[in-house]
């Protein structure tokens, strides 16, 4: 079974997932020999391991070589961190097949302003509901297998509060997200 079968199977069977964040293959490989089911690679950590801190520096290309090596190291599905997508919807529609060929079983996009911030950082932003809508919807037309998850990553809480991200969220997941993940 692909992995983007085997994680849209776990999410649906009712039961938590338990996904801890992992910065490279070797730690993947760790996670997946101690029984975990899947892996979170983190963009913080993917940019703290290579000197930087989590604000955008780090491009796609970067990213997505850091994803393949996890995913081609286990058997387990990989969910990455795509930041903010790396621009706008066209952008994000590269960045989702990017990933989806690296062999990741899903990704969140965020919906803070490009460059990003790490969710630790004060002074973070979020761009507009109805952009980060279409980014969404932009990340859904660009996968080819209707099983690669797409999270939608909900920043707001930490800029505009809890009302705006509850909001927020319910515009992603009637947009099409297969879960929201609200940071905060």
């Amino acid at each position: 079974m692909k992995t983007t079968a085997k994680l849209r199977q776990m999410l649906n069977s009712g039961r938590m997932t338990v996904a801890p964040f992992v910065l490279n293959a070797f730690h993947a490989k760790i996670a997946e020999s101690v029984g975990f089911q899947a892996v979170y690679m983190t963009g913080a950590g993917t940019a703290a391991e290579r000197g930087f801190p989590d604000v955008g520096l780090l491009t796609m290309t970067e990213m997505v070589s850091n994803a393949k090596y996890i995913a081609g190291a286990v058997d387990i599905p990989v969910i990455c961190d795509a930041d903010t997508g790396y621009g706008n919807p066209l952008n994000v529609q590269r960045t989702i097949r990017e990933y989806e060929a690296a062999g990741v079983a899903g990704v969140h996009v965020e919906d803070q302003v490009f460059p990003k911030k790490c969710g630790f950082f004060a002074g973070k932003q979020v761009i507009p509901q109805e952009e980060a809508v279409q980014k969404i919807k932009a990340a859904l037309d660009a996968r080819t297998d209707p099983d690669f998850v797409v999270i939608a990553r909900c920043d707001a809480y930490a800029v505009t509060g809890w009302e705006d991200t509850i909001k927020r969220s319910h515009a992603y997941i009637e947009a099409g997200a297969d879960l929201v993940f609200v940071d905060g």
